[in-house]
Formats: structure tokens, sequence, C-alpha cells
């Protein structure tokens, strides 16, 4: 790293933290030929391909300006958006790869937008995996009712085994 006074090309860290989010780090730094400080920030970079073929800088803004639209007239905060979109890319970044198809970025957002509001998941799901008939709606309101069924189903196991002990 030059020093930006002298530009001496070495400098020595003094110190280091994150920063932000945790995705970058901060490393306060001292030039050994002008003794002064200066810091820098460390960031792993993220690319996202799209199918034009083009590569662009992941955006959380983009996950949330897609996922609001599926989220209109849902009681969905911005709040909620601003999570989503952070475990989304924590969820990609989990995979240690730099970059990444868009439709793995979709993906990505389909469970953490299901957990949040399932309207919202069909909205996003429908258009995202190209839903065009009534039977893959079905299918997918299927699969959270069979979701939704089963965890009621454990936790009325786990209230009923609890009351069959006092007996």
């Amino acid at each position: 790293m030059h020093c930006p006074f002298c530009r001496h090309a070495d400098s020595r860290v003094v110190d280091s933290r994150t920063a932000e989010d945790g995705s970058s780090i901060r490393r306060r730094r001292q030039c050994p030929n002008c003794m002064r400080r200066f810091t820098t920030i460390e960031a792993t970079s993220l690319s996202v391909i799209k199918r034009s073929g083009v590569t662009e800088e992941f955006s959380r803004q983009k996950v949330i300006s897609g996922v609001r639209k599926a989220c209109q007239g849902r009681p969905v905060g911005e709040d909620d958006l601003a999570k989503l979109a952070q475990r989304v890319e924590e969820l990609i970044r989990a995979r240690g790869i730099a970059e990444v198809d868009a439709d793995e970025v979709g993906l990505a957002i389909l469970e953490p937008l299901r957990e949040l509001d399932q309207v919202a998941y069909l909205r996003f799901a429908s258009v995202y995996q190209g839903f065009d008939s009534l039977e893959d709606f079905e299918a997918a309101i299927g699969s959270l009712r069979a979701e939704r069924d089963a965890a009621i189903a454990a936790a009325e196991g786990a209230d009923g085994g609890a009351g069959s002990e006092q007996s």
C-alpha cells in the first residue's frame, strides 16, 4: 500500500477492525518513511452475472426493489426488506465464490421471502420461476400447505406429549 502523503511503497498496519456490517475491514496504517497515519478499507467484492452476460456488483438495493414489488399491499416493512436483503447477501457470500449467476440470487431470495410473507413469496416465485398455469400455482400452494400442516402437527405433538405425561 503506497503512502498517500509521500508515495512510499510500503506501510505498516497499526490496527485492524471490521467495519460496517462485517463485510469489510478497516485498517489503520503508518508510513515508515514520513511516519504519517492513514486509513484503508478492504472489502471483498461480489459480482452478479446477468443473463445477458454482463457482470455487475451485487446490490442489496436491487434485491430490495425486486422484492418490494412482490410485497406491495402486504404487511412487510422496509426493515423487513433490508433484513431479507442482508440475509440473501450472507447466503450468497457463504458459498465462498466471487461471482454468482443472477438466477442464484433469485433462488437465494425465495426461502427468506417464503418465511417473511407467503403471498409475496407466491408473487415473486410466479414471476421468477415462470408460472404459466394454474397447476403451477396449485403446486406451490400445496407445498406451502404441507409445510404449514407439518409445523402444526409437530407443535401439537410437542404439546400433546407433555400433557399425556401428567395423567
